[in-house]
């Protein structure tokens, strides 16, 4: 059974202007995403900034998470590493405290061989007894989790269920389903393509376009499961504007900006990640504007 389907939020990780985390303020995010409607939360992703998380901060963000939303949604934990290692013991603590599910992306700088990849992503599955949904963002970690690798994974270790495919290559995800025989949890990490990846198999999306329109992103998957999908296509279409301004700059400073846009003060980013220029910034409330979303600063 899948871990979820329809629109999981690849959640941001809201900061005081110190930078340490503000959990009073992740505490209404969540709380807002479950009321939209959104289908899982993943706390401490890339959208996330998991990369300038310590570890403890990391692990205290997902077991709060996990405590606040208290069973109603799946909660989907960040913890992949580029050390075999660290990702092991980041999963097994976050399987502990209550996780439902882990997101592992593929390492990243030193990468590895696709044997290298099969071995890591055995090793964690190994160690927990959670379902894993493997992620795959090469334009990120310079390391692509090849169809054939995917297909060995997911056909010889019970618990790697699923795939979050960002590659933006339709025919490399065909390959992903074909070797899978159509079994595969499929996931888009795309926003702009859900209904594509949906076409091949697709159950979801994991989302950055849900942080702003939780309810959009839950029925453009919804529609296509439905069999409505004309009307999810319509929705697709309806949300390019959008995307494009949330992707203009590194994700995830245009989603941190959209919030803080919207009054939700998320706070600011942690560095390398910096502020949104302010020509992009007027983009994106222009955008925002047409999707009708209410923008207050």
């Amino acid at each position: 059974m899948a871990i979820f389907k329809g629109a999981g939020v690849a959640l941001v990780t809201p900061m005081h202007e110190d930078l340490s985390i503000n959990y009073e303020k992740l505490d209404e995010l969540l709380e807002e995403q479950i009321a939209a409607g959104t289908d899982a939360i993943i706390i401490c992703g890339t959208t996330g900034e998991s990369a300038t998380l310590s570890e403890k901060e990391h692990l205290d963000a997902i077991k709060f998470t996990i405590e606040r939303v208290k069973g109603r949604i799946p909660v989907i934990a960040g913890t992949g590493s580029n050390s075999t290692h660290t990702a092991v013991e980041m999963s097994k603590e976050a399987a502990e405290n209550g996780a439902d599910g882990l997101l592992v992306v593929t390492p990243y700088y030193n990468k590895g061989t696709q044997n290298g990849l099969i071995r890591h992503y055995t090793t964690i599955a190994n160690a927990v007894d959670k379902p894993i949904i493997m992620y795959n963002v090469p334009s990120r970690t310079g390391c692509n989790l090849l169809p054939p690798t995917v297909a060995a994974l997911f056909k010889e270790v019970e618990n790697i269920v699923g795939i979050k495919e960002a590659t933006g290559n339709i025919s490399q995800v065909a390959k992903v389903m074909e070797l899978t025989d159509g079994k595969i949890d499929l996931y888009s990490g795309n926003d702009d393509q859900i209904v594509p990846l949906l076409s091949l198999g697709g159950i979801g999306v994991i989302s950055v376009l849900s942080n702003v329109a939780p309810r959009e992103a839950h029925d453009i998957v919804m529609k296509f499961l439905e069999g409505d999908i004309a009307g999810s296509r319509d929705l697709q279409l309806k949300s390019l504007e959008l995307i494009d301004a949330l992707f203009c700059e590194v994700n995830p400073i245009p989603v941190k900006a959209a919030l803080n846009l919207m009054g939700k003060e998320v706070g600011p980013l942690r560095g390398p990640l910096t502020e949104m220029e302010p020509q992009n910034q007027e983009r994106l409330a222009k955008a925002m504007r047409a999707y009708g979303i209410q923008v207050v600063k």
